[in-house]
């Protein structure tokens, strides 16, 4: 049995390689996953990319599968608790004892090509090589991967996968993708290959453009929503929303999903498309409707308007640039009828923070301002500084820490409010590292 000092070793291992160190090139990849003899090759795999609702569309599709019987593994990231999280075998992260063993077996081969390469392998390389290696032992019948970050030269594009998922495309890490969507669609693109079926959100036009090139250049059929599947009709249900999805093989009506906002809405409808493509679903074929269902009714989205706390409510969402926020902002207005709503926020240095204020500023009543523990935050009273001339310093307050944040906005969440606070909320916001430290925070 594996303790946890060891696994403790692992994690500490992989960070000191640089949690946000990045290098754009599959060779130390591919030269790494040929010494582990090309463990991606022994299953067929699922490959999404976009700007906003790659894990959760991939989990939804990761649920799907099993509730049709398949055995899957799931790769996604960033994590919100822990490394295991990003590797999941049949929908549960892996455990500590398969991790650490692994890693074990990986590791003198990383080491190896760490000598061989003039820049040695990143923490998202060796978690990537960790996750196929990981599939290929379980087995798994089909694996879902989210790329880490862009596509063509992401470290999981070495899958050549068969079906290639493309949620919306929108601007998002501009410094390393370009500064227009048409770049940055181009860099997304490079998950389809030859022969391959897309899966295509609605996208901008600039977007669908080079995905439209690329399909045709190397022979890949796509399926677009809007014209072959989408959501029909959704309706506010309690806990989430009941949807009517026009897929590829015809109509699934009344599925209920445990997740908020037309963009979940949207999602689910990219993963029952990208399912049925995968299972060979079609004119001809629909899917089982009662295990589409159940698959949907199974699903999860941590830190994607989870509700972690009641009276007051307490949401969590890991939103971080404008068409992720205005995706949440929508849902707030759409589903849930707060008469009182503070928000906690901390970002990103590099993220557009003001865009994000200006669509929060609508629907909170007041914000607390803070950091989080990335090294990569924008300072707190930069953030105060810019939140002060949306919001109005009077509705702003500052805290230099996630739990003087959180406690800051309960408590104004339930000053001045009569009676009980069903209909008061705190809603933390701004990144997925924000979630992930309020999360360690209030699921003690």
């Amino acid at each position: 049995m594996t303790d946890r000092t060891e696994f403790a070793a692992v994690d500490a291992a992989l960070a000191a390689r640089g949690f946000t160190r990045m290098h754009f090139e599959l060779d130390r990849i591919e030269m790494l996953l040929d010494l582990l003899g090309s463990p991606q090759r022994a299953y067929p795999s699922i490959h999404l990319t976009g700007t906003n609702g790659k894990t959760s569309t991939a989990r939804m599709i990761d649920s799907l599968l099993r509730a049709f019987g398949l055995h899957t593994g799931r790769y996604t990231s960033p994590h919100l608790e822990t490394v295991r999280e990003r590797i999941s075998l049949d929908g549960e992260p892996v455990g500590e004892e398969r991790f650490v063993a692994t890693y074990r077996e990986v590791e003198p081969l990383a080491e190896l090509v760490d000598q061989r390469s003039a820049e040695p392998l990143t923490y998202f390389d060796l978690t990537t090589a960790l996750a196929f290696a990981t599939f290929a032992d379980a087995p798994v019948d089909v694996a879902v991967v989210e790329v880490g970050l862009g596509g063509a030269e992401d470290a999981t594009n070495v899958i050549q996968a068969g079906v290639a998922v493309l949620t919306p495309i929108a601007l998002d890490h501009t410094e390393w993708l370009g500064d227009t969507i048409e770049d940055i669609a181009l860099h997304k693109a490079g998950i389809i290959h030859s022969g391959a079926t897309v899966i295509c959100a609605a996208q901008e036009e600039e977007a669908a453009r080079p995905i439209l090139e690329r399909c045709a250049e190397v022979g890949a059929t796509v399926a677009r929503e809007g014209a072959e599947f989408g959501v029909l009709r959704r309706a506010v249900a309690v806990g989430g929303q009941v949807l009517s999805i026009q897929g590829l093989g015809g109509v699934y009506d009344e599925v209920f999903i445990p997740l908020h906002g037309a963009h979940q809405a949207q999602n689910a409808a990219l993963a029952l498309a990208a399912v049925e493509a995968f299972l060979g679903a079609g004119a001809r074929r629909q899917l089982d409707i009662e295990a589409v269902r159940e698959g949907f009714a199974a699903a999860s989205s941590p830190g994607r308007l989870e509700k972690v706390r009641t009276a007051p409510t307490v949401l969590l969402d890991g939103a971080h640039n404008p068409h992720g926020m205005a995706a949440t902002v929508t849902a707030l207005q759409e589903e849930f009828a707060f008469s009182k709503l503070v928000g906690v926020l901390a970002v990103l240095g590099d993220k557009d923070a003001a865009s994000l204020l200006e669509l929060l500023e609508p629907v909170l009543d007041s914000l607390v301002v803070t950091g989080n523990s990335s090294p990569r935050a924008m300072p707190v009273d930069e953030l105060a500084e810019l939140a002060r001339e949306v919001f109005g310093p009077e509705r702003v307050e500052v805290a230099e820490d996630m739990p003087d944040a959180i406690e800051a906005a309960i408590a104004e969440a339930e000053s001045d409010v009569p009676g009980e606070l069903s209909g008061v909320g705190v809603l933390i916001t701004g990144s997925v590292v924000t979630v992930a430290d309020a999360r360690r925070l209030l699921k003690r």
